[in-house]
């Protein structure tokens, strides 16, 4: 049965998951899928910057095409940080507007101050639950932001259905 004019659902909006731990990555992913974002995942600091064009080597975005609404990194991962991750992202021209979302198994005030002080959206506490990536899908969604399309998802006309 073909249900493509029954509804017209917004556009997802696209998470970048950032983290070293394959069981925390799979678990960040289905939530965010059951909570229908469009995930992209990558295990380390350096292949997020290569996905969102900031590394030294590639300069131009293969991906411009694919938006990312949101990033979320945990904040301890060999090689680069999350906080610097952060940081770089939140100095790049390209990129900065783009929320950023830290998480740790860490309840570490010093760090979380760091974070949120450095341009960080949220820190999160591990283990992830349903209920920080919907207050997080809230978030986006009422505050918009310039990386959701236009001006964020907007509703169906009959036409578009």
């Amino acid at each position: 049965m073909d249900t493509s004019n029954l509804s017209c659902d917004p556009p997802k909006l696209h998470v970048l998951v950032v983290d070293d731990n394959n069981i925390d990555r799979k678990l960040i992913q289905k939530l965010l899928e059951i909570s229908s974002f469009k995930v992209t995942v990558v295990d380390s600091g350096s292949k997020a910057l290569q996905y969102l064009g900031l590394d030294e080597e590639n300069t131009s975005s293969r991906f411009d095409d694919l938006k990312v609404n949101l990033i979320i990194s945990d904040y301890s991962m060999p090689g680069m940080t999350g906080f610097e991750l952060l940081k770089k992202i939140k100095n790049s021209s390209t990129s900065r507007d783009i929320p950023v979302v830290i998480m740790s198994s860490e309840n570490n005030l010093t760090r979380i101050n760091q974070c949120l002080e450095e341009g960080a959206e949220e820190y999160l506490l591990k283990p992830v639950k349903l209920s920080d990536v919907n207050r997080l899908k809230d978030s986006l969604l009422k505050h918009g932001s310039q990386h959701m399309g236009q001006h964020g998802p907007t509703p169906c006309s009959p036409e578009q259905a």
